[in-house]
């Protein structure tokens, strides 16, 4: 119950942030400051985030979907990658490159070509969000390996524990805390790059919507769209947390 009130007064600074910023942006639509058709008022995008809420989830469940699968499959490639990275050194220089070249090139840039080859169902947008969600997981568990305590290696290895006994019990625990970081990443970076595959082509999703809704200058009904992202986004992470509590016991003992 203490840890519980503790972490109530914690949020207290960034709710009254938050507070003062919608503050600012009501007065702001109310003294037409900036045109309405611009910047609608707080209240008008809450109004349009009610209304249109039944919508919003039928795309929601497209994005999530979406999202969900490719950050699957982009844990499964980032993990792979990673660990035969750290275990052979002809695949990290092999890979690595590789790795942070698909980093440079633009999600925008390559969602069309997407579009193009696999066409306008889901596999073009699960593609991106594993180009854009397996490179922070395999860099961070590459890096959580190699952080592995040596001294700890070494005892093992004195005792005849194999590669992967080692691998095991001291360097997946050790990388434990990089990959939920990681995770974090790639979860809001899987539905931010949903919804960009979703712009450029597509039959539903959040990024549909908001294409139809800013076709048709609903900008208040737009707000109530990236709100929708945003919720989607700190909920899952959320939920990443859950399973890290979970998954480390050990961190949550104080």
């Amino acid at each position: 119950m203490k840890s519980t009130k503790t972490n109530l007064t914690a949020q207290i600074p960034s709710i009254l942030t938050i507070c003062m910023i919608l503050l600012i942006w009501q007065a702001v639509a109310v003294l037409q400051i900036v045109p309405d058709f611009m910047l609608p008022s707080p209240v008008s995008v809450g109004k349009a985030l009610v209304n249109d809420f039944p919508l919003l989830m039928q795309h929601a469940r497209y994005t999530v979907l979406e999202a969900m699968l490719g950050l699957t499959v982009g844990i499964l490639i980032g993990f792979l990658c990673a660990v035969f990275m750290d275990h052979f050194d002809i695949v990290y220089k092999a890979l690595y490159p590789i790795i942070i070249i698909t980093q440079t090139i633009p999600t925008v840039a390559i969602a069309p070509l997407l579009i193009l080859w696999l066409g306008y169902e889901m596999a073009p947008k699960v593609v991106l969000i594993v180009i854009v969600t397996f490179f922070p997981i395999s860099i961070g568990l590459l890096e959580g390996f190699r952080s592995a305590d040596t001294d700890m290696i070494r005892l093992m290895q004195s005792m005849g524990a194999t590669r992967i006994q080692i691998f095991r019990h001291i360097k997946l625990p050790s990388a434990m805390g990089q990959f939920f970081s990681s995770l974090r990443i790639s979860v809001s970076y899987s539905i931010v790059g949903a919804v960009i595959s979703e712009w450029l082509g597509g039959y539903y999703g959040l990024g549909v919507y908001m294409t139809r809704v800013k076709s048709a200058y609903a900008f208040d009904r737009m707000f109530a769209v990236i709100i929708a992202i945003s919720a989607l986004s700190l909920v899952l992470m959320w939920l990443v947390d859950l399973v890290q509590k979970v998954c480390m016991p050990w961190e949550n003992v104080k």
